[in-house]
């Protein structure tokens, strides 16, 4: 039976639909959840297998990418989530997404043996403006990790999508933090060629640190990136499609959610 899949829309979120077309042909039921009807009890987080935070400009993007969206599903659907998570049940988090997950501390969440005191914030990475100093909207490499075990990267091979974003830059809290998201290989995309390899701007379109494009928790269920693998899931949607070109697209990420929501 396919699992039954909240796309989550706040106010200024507009990859919703996307998000949705993507799981659906995927094999997973979307349904597209205004927060206010989780709010008003009108739907209950525990009654779907998988959460998505789509992409956008949730609230404005006012007082930095996401933040107040973090804000919103802390204090009045915190402890829904936590239990979400803590149950296992998978989530995505997708540009604006990644922001909430990062500044809500889902993301990367506890690494176990700490590299250093916890801020007062919680929050061990962050993602900031780019280093361009100007929203960047165009199509970029992604590589998986390969060592990482989350069921999200299940036979993941190096995927073409779109980025749009003015605050992707990802940076670990200190030198100290980063190396041990590498070392429990936590790290799940990184931005490079079309050969694989890494480089400077426009490879890395926002400047994060080790050419981070998305990272999962511990227990693999949480992931967050920022490109847009949503956003390729068509072979027409490929850039050179009008030259015959194909291939790469991100449809394997969301069976792979799909079948991480069945168990």
């Amino acid at each position: 039976m396919s699992p039954p899949i909240a796309i989550l829309h706040a106010p200024g979120t507009n990859r919703d639909r996307d998000a949705a077309i993507a799981f659906a042909l995927a094999g997973g039921r979307p349904e597209i959840v205004h927060i206010n009807q989780l709010l008003a009890g009108e739907r209950r987080l525990n009654a779907y297998a998988l959460l998505v935070l789509p992409g956008g400009f949730s609230y404005g993007d006012d007082l930095g990418a996401g933040q107040l969206w973090a804000v919103r599903l802390l204090h009045d659907l915190g402890d829904a989530l936590r239990d979400f998570a803590a149950a296992g049940k998978p989530i995505l988090g997708i540009c604006n997404g990644f922001q909430v997950l990062v500044k809500t501390g889902l993301l990367p969440g506890p690494l176990g043996a700490e590299p250093g005191p916890i801020p007062a914030d919680g929050r061990l990475v962050t993602l900031t403006r780019n280093a361009s100093a100007r929203f960047e909207c165009r199509w970029v490499w992604l590589e998986p990790n390969r060592a990482n075990p989350s069921p999200w990267l299940a036979g993941l091979e190096r995927m073409y999508c779109p980025v749009a974003h003015g605050e992707g830059n990802f940076r670990a809290r200190d030198e100290a933090t980063l190396a041990a998201l590498q070392a429990r290989q936590l790290v799940a995309f990184t931005y490079v060629d079309a050969a694989g390899r890494p480089g400077p701007y426009p490879v890395n379109p926002n400047g994060s640190v080790a050419d981070i494009a998305g990272i999962t928790n511990v227990a693999g269920n949480i992931l967050g990136l920022m490109p847009h693998p949503e956003d390729h899931i068509f072979p027409w949607q490929h850039p050179a499609a009008a030259r015959e070109e194909r291939g790469h697209d991100g449809l394997r990420l969301f069976r792979n959610g799909v079948a991480l929501a069945k168990g």
